[in-house]
């Protein structure tokens, strides 16, 4: 069995996300000055844990955001980032640059709903889904190589390590799973991953994580805040386990989810 953790961030906070304003992926906007002070408090919260790899939308909001995570972090700050086209948030066609509620109105005039109305030139939610399972079964696949890989073992830093750098700093809480690691016997980690994301795209990479794989969850967090949009850099962390044969379903653990300690601390110091 190969297991890794995955941790997934949204963007920080643009003028647009403030003004109820849909970017999709044609508003290419700049973060806000509170969205660079959020993805630099995310990087101090994150600052201990060693990444190995990390990915990210090719657009500027998320570029942004993962430059400042990682210009905080104590090990990672010369890593490659790996920008990847299938992390960008969900197309809304015509709709992009309007405002949400002329979204809601466009739905309701064709008789339906948000989030299942889709805007002319705009993607369908299986279609957003579909882009989240292709980069999902593509990091399992890249993971479980190079973990395959004998001088994998050689590396600097050994996988007892990513976990523990993790685990200081996910402690209980209430969104938090009562313990990171319950089984002795379970394999350690051979990888930790970070991806900075979207809100819609993260929405249905997290229900697909949910209803297809059957993640399981902390007692305490519900199958609503599973599936709720997250809050500009929030913070989530999955530990995903897997066997090579492409038939075995992966299993996902939900550690946190929308974690925003952070942004409490960023509002205490301001």
């Amino acid at each position: 069995m190969t297991r890794f953790a995955l941790t997934v961030v949204r963007h920080g906070q643009t003028r647009l996300n403030k003004e109820k304003v849909i970017q999709g992926q044609g508003v290419d906007e700049p973060l806000s000055e509170t969205g660079f002070k959020q993805a630099a408090a995310a990087g101090i919260f994150l600052n201990n844990v060693k990444f190995t790899h990390v990915f990210s939308s090719d657009l500027m909001r998320t570029k942004q955001t993962v430059r400042g995570i990682l210009e905080k972090n104590k090990c990672c700050q010369d890593m490659t980032v790996k920008f990847d086209s299938r992390l960008r948030e969900r197309k809304y066609g015509v709709a992009e640059g309007k405002g949400l509620s002329e979204l809601r109105a466009m739905a309701k005039e064709a008789g339906e709903e948000c989030p299942g109305f889709t805007p002319p030139g705009g993607e369908t939610l299986d279609q957003v889904k579909m882009r989240g399972i292709d980069f999902f079964e593509f990091l399992c696949q890249l993971i479980w190589k190079e973990a395959d890989k004998k001088e994998h073992c050689s590396l600097e830093t050994p996988s007892n390590c990513l976990e523990t750098s993790l685990a200081e700093i996910f402690p209980l809480g209430k969104n938090c799973a009562s313990k990171f690691n319950s089984d002795s016997s379970t394999p350690e980690l051979v990888a930790s991953v970070l991806v900075v994301s979207h809100g819609a795209y993260m929405k249905s990479l997290f229900g697909y994580f949910l209803n297809d794989l059957e993640c399981s969850l902390p007692e305490t967090l519900s199958k609503s805040e599973l599936t709720s949009v997250s809050a500009n850099t929030g913070i989530s962390l999955f530990i995903i386990n897997f066997e090579k044969e492409r038939e075995a379903k992966p299993t996902v653990q939900c550690v946190c989810m929308n974690l925003q300690d952070h942004l409490r601390e960023m509002t205490e110091t301001c």
